[in-house]
């Protein structure tokens, strides 16, 4: 540390300020936070008010600062990588290209539908299926075939075959529904924006924030406690053992408490059921997760458990049948809502006669204040080339922009009563981690926090809930995949969860007993990736496919399968970075050709690869012979997803060996714990096998007796 120091209060950061300016000393280093504000210097500065801190205060101050410093810069080179690579591809791609990769649409027409909660709702569509990757509750740009010259966004509501539901926040303009339309996948800068206002509040928190605050960001030295018999029992018959022992655990934490649920185990059933018990004891319960489909999940299963559940956030983001819980709904609901409602009529009424009068803009009124010209136009006089005439007609619009203003703030007092109201009178609040971050949740604080999904968001999305309660629970999987980050800074794609799993200062339970795949299943990522500590149910241990078959594939004399590939080859399609495989492609197409006409329905067959080009060479392949219904898509789209059949394509296929992010343990973890009862993995043992890893998965083929290794050759085509 430098060896010299000026520390004021932070109030009085002003005056230090003018202090430095007038000696003309500028500092090598700055830090804030905890209600200081700490100049160092390199030589000794004589200031008259300077404080003498505690050095273990100074190093904690330094810290914080630090920590908001390093993130507010991630954060903002994680924006402008998302904007760059949106931007990016709108600019070096054609609009067919651009579509073929799923983030834009083209040639589609609009047609105006009734309004969705004070949101303005349209649907868009055309006559051919919408093959997208834009999906509920991402942000488009809307243009007329120049996106990067419009900056009109909206909502996605809802996707259908050939259409699409998008709301406006305004109403859009008229070209809207006269002209064909471009939509393209974009970047909501609102998430950012909240992360960073987040951070720097703590900066110099209340106490009760602070005392969260530095239990998430600094390990401490006390040894935790240890909690009596009494506080552990947790008597839900619905429960496993491991789930019950982790919920009473985490109910009765002192602050911080983490669950490591392995993919099946019922994450989410004990969170719930957590929050259940949170509530019969009188606790107030905020519980978030980082998309809106698990927020959906957990505020589903709390109605269903008879919970006053109030859900925040975009009416177009939530789940149709849940609107009922909406905070919107809700209010709509409320008893004064109906002067809510006479209110914004009241404004619309201005507005109409406002618009009949001349709008005073810049380019009009040169230069003459609003006060002037009502001033002027009271005396009826013309000022600076303008005639009296218009300055009246200026002045009457002012006089309605004055009442309508007035109106606003009259409606937004008694749409915060009522919000308010709403949502003290809730036992538990849903929202997802940024939605905690708008202006009705900003302020409030909880008695307990869960926050689901922890391992798959970044450290600044999971800091907005957790600051908001006395008492956090967080609840993932590390050994999944981890923060998606298209900047691929590693700092940024570590999850809190996954840095608190790894202090020893901090509760936690690993829930044992798993309820989706069968023993033989379960085995391999069991032992790679969890220590062999999972434990398949007795539900599932033994379960087999639906169905009888006698192609080699699929025959019920195994449960996972190697497809060797051995005369495929990778490449990579024109203009693409993503590898695909022809050979594999063609396999895994007869093989859920197969698997149909044995008896399994296309529901129970999910086809999952790490590439996209991939993805789109077996989407082109299935079209082609008309299989319908059979679910395609990435392995990090499909974490947390099921389905009884999964064929999994390797892809990678090359002299070398190299297989790219194959490699990846967390990657392969999810992909071969998607099915319940049969796993079929497609690849090139020659080059996959020069990997550790699946050297491994090899040796436990041969020692395996329900896994088996088959090479494409031996299969009747």
């Amino acid at each position: 540390m430098y060896p010299f120091y000026i520390a004021v209060s932070y109030e009085k950061r002003q005056q230090l300020s003018t202090f430095l300016r007038k000696q003309k000393r500028k500092p090598i280093k700055v830090c804030e936070a905890d209600g200081y504000f700490l100049c160092y210097f390199k030589d000794k500065v004589s200031y008259p008010y300077s404080l003498r801190l505690d050095k273990e205060i100074r190093k904690r101050i330094c810290a914080v600062d630090a920590y908001i410093d390093e993130y507010e810069k991630l954060l903002e080179i994680e924006r402008r990588a998302q904007i760059e690579t949106q931007k990016r591809e709108i600019r070096t791609m054609s609009a067919k290209e651009r579509e073929s990769y799923g983030r834009a649409l083209t040639q589609m027409r609009a047609k105006k539908r009734s309004d969705l909660q004070g949101l303005y709702l349209y649907r868009i569509g055309r006559d051919r299926p919408l093959q997208t990757q834009i999906s509920t509750g991402d942000i488009v740009l809307v243009s007329r075939g120049e996106p990067l010259k419009s900056d009109l966004q909206a909502t996605v509501v809802d996707v259908g075959r050939n259409f699409m539901d998008i709301a406006f926040t305004q109403l859009p303009p008229r070209w809207v529904t006269k002209e064909r339309l471009r939509i393209d996948l974009y970047v909501n800068d609102i998430p950012f924006q909240r992360m960073r206002d987040n951070l720097e509040s703590l900066r110099h928190p209340s106490v009760e924030v602070k005392r969260i605050r530095d239990r998430l960001l600094f390990e401490s030295t006390s040894k935790k406690k240890n909690m009596s018999n009494e506080k552990k029992s947790f008597a839900v018959d619905s429960l496993n053992a491991s789930q019950r022992k982790a919920a009473a655990e985490a109910l009765h934490t002192e602050d911080l408490f983490t669950i490591h649920g392995p993919p099946g185990t019922g994450k989410t059933t004990t969170l719930v059921a957590l929050i259940v018990e949170a509530v019969r004891l009188g606790k107030k319960v905020l519980a978030t997760a980082d998309s809106n489909v698990a927020t959906d999940n957990l505020l589903r299963k709390l109605a269903q458990r008879g919970v006053r559940v109030v859900r925040v956030g975009h009416p177009a983001r939530i789940e149709a049948k849940l609107h009922e819980y909406t905070l919107d709904t809700l209010l709509a609901a409320h008893p004064a809502y109906r002067e809510i409602e006479k209110i914004s009529q009241e404004i619309e009424a201005y507005k109409t006669q406002q618009s009949l009068y001349e709008k005073p803009t810049p380019g009009k009124t040169r230069g003459l204040s609003k006060n002037r010209i009502v001033s002027l136009a009271h005396k009826g006089k013309a000022m600076r080339g303008i005639d009296a005439q218009t300055l009246a007609s200026m002045a009457r619009w002012i006089g309605y922009e004055q009442r309508i203003e007035r109106l606003y703030t009259e409606r937004k007092e008694i749409e915060k009563r009522c919000v308010n109201e709403i949502l003290s009178e809730a036992e538990v609040v849903c929202a997802t981690n940024i939605a905690v971050g708008s202006e009705y949740l900003l302020h409030r604080r909880f008695d307990t926090v869960v926050i689901d999904e922890a391992s798959q968001q970044i450290e600044p999305s999971t800091l907005l809930p957790a600051i908001r309660g006395k008492q956090v629970v967080l609840a993932g999987d590390h050994k999944q995949l981890p923060p998606t980050v298209v900047s691929e800074n590693d700092l940024l794609k570590r999850s809190l969860f996954e840095r608190l799993m790894l202090r020893e200062d901090i509760d936690k339970r690993m829930l044992t007993i798993q309820y989706r795949m069968n023993r033989t299943v379960m085995d391999f990522p069991n032992r790679l990736m969890y220590g062999g500590k999972l434990v398949a149910h007795e539900s599932v241990a033994e379960r087999a496919t639906p169905c009888r078959c006698d192609y080699p594939l699929l025959r019920n004399d195994a449960d996972v399968y190697f497809c060797d590939i051995n005369d495929g080859y990778e490449y990579l399609p024109h203009r693409s970075t993503s590898y695909a495989n022809e050979t594999e492609a063609e396999a895994m197409r007869i093989g859920v050709e197969k698997a149909l006409s044995c008896g399994l329905s296309a529901d129970d067959i999910a086809v999952i690869t790490p590439y996209n080009a991939q993805i789109r060479l077996i989407k082109k392949a299935f079209e082609e012979v008309g299989i319908e219904g059979v679910e395609v898509g990435s392995v990090d789209g499909f974490q947390g997803r099921e389905k009884e059949v999964v064929f999994l394509s390797t892809v990678r296929s090359n002299s070398l060996g190299a297989i790219g992010f194959v490699s990846d343990k967390r990657r392969l973890n999810v992909a071969m714990t998607r099915a319940r009862s049969k796993l079929v993995i497609f690849g090139d043992r020659d080059t996959l096998e020069k990997d550790s890893t699946f050297a491994r998965l090899f040796r436990w083929f041969a020692r395996t007796p329900r896994a088996q290794i088959v090479s494409v050759d031996a299969l009747a085509y």
